[in-house]
């Protein structure tokens, strides 16, 4: 199987730049799209064999995400039991599948001077639980934007950044308690020495000169990572600030 997580900062500026060349070309099992920035009905996608979800949040043009499938789900499900003590912002959606949950997120962004933090915070262990009740059934595949670069590696200039949102402390902690809690970061599992990025600031052509974060994840439950063959920035990617990651599992029955 192959799975997909991208934030594309926009479906439909995204469909401009060439999304569904790269859809098509990918041919995943599962798409998970963060910061779709959609209301229902803004857009209509041609995807044979695909079931589609969307997921709005009731601000337009803000945050939203999106699931893109080839096996119809067992159930599917948004942002949490709780969710009166969240903003309306569509950042969760939760699909059941035979053998795993599938969870795509668009994590909050702590703002400059780290003005939402705490919110962030909270969110945070909101999601981590809401993760563990889904483990305790069966195993979890998480994945989306989640807002931070966990260790030093994940960004290019870790000192100058120390206490900027997406690497402060608080929700460097966070990530690691999740991962403490039975979670794996697939990509620094698989590769932990190796340097790329998934998202670069459009300002001061930092692109181009690669100077990024990656914060773009695929997380799964430990028992889950027998089953992982490769997981995978696509750095080559554009139509986005972000790129594209992946992750490719083996089929149950092999």
């Amino acid at each position: 199987m192959k799975l997909v997580s991208w934030n594309v900062n926009g479906l439909r500026a995204a469909l401009n730049k060439g999304f569904m060349d790269f859809f098509n070309e990918q041919d995943a099992d599962i798409v998970a799209l963060q910061e779709t920035k959609l209301q229902p009905g803004q857009v209509a996608l041609d995807m044979p064999g695909y079931h589609q979800y969307f997921h709005s949040g009731e601000r337009k043009g803000y945050s939203s995400t999106a699931v893109f499938t080839k096996k119809e789900p067992i159930s599917i499900a948004y942002d949490f039991e709780n969710e009166s003590d969240h903003p309306k912002e569509g950042r969760v959606m939760t699909l059941e599948y035979d053998d795993f949950y599938f969870v795509n997120a668009y994590v909050p962004n702590s703002k400059e001077k780290l003005a939402r933090l705490d919110y962030r915070m909270f969110f945070e262990d909101e999601l981590r639980q809401h993760l563990k009740k889904l483990d305790e059934k069966k195993p979890v595949i998480y994945c989306g934007d989640l807002n931070v670069a966990h260790e030093e590696i994940d960004l290019k200039n870790p000192q100058s950044n120390h206490f900027n949102p997406g690497f402060s402390d608080e929700e460097r902690a966070k990530m690691t308690e999740l991962l403490k809690s039975g979670f794996v970061d697939t990509f620094r599992r698989l590769y932990p020495d190796k340097v790329e990025y998934s998202w670069w600031s459009y300002r001061f052509n930092a692109r181009a000169k690669n100077i990024g974060w990656r914060i773009d994840y695929f997380i799964t439950s430990e028992r889950m990572m027998k089953r992982v063959l490769d997981s995978k920035i696509l750095m080559d990617v554009t139509g986005s600030d972000h790129c594209p990651v992946v992750l490719e599992i083996k089929d149950e029955k092999e």
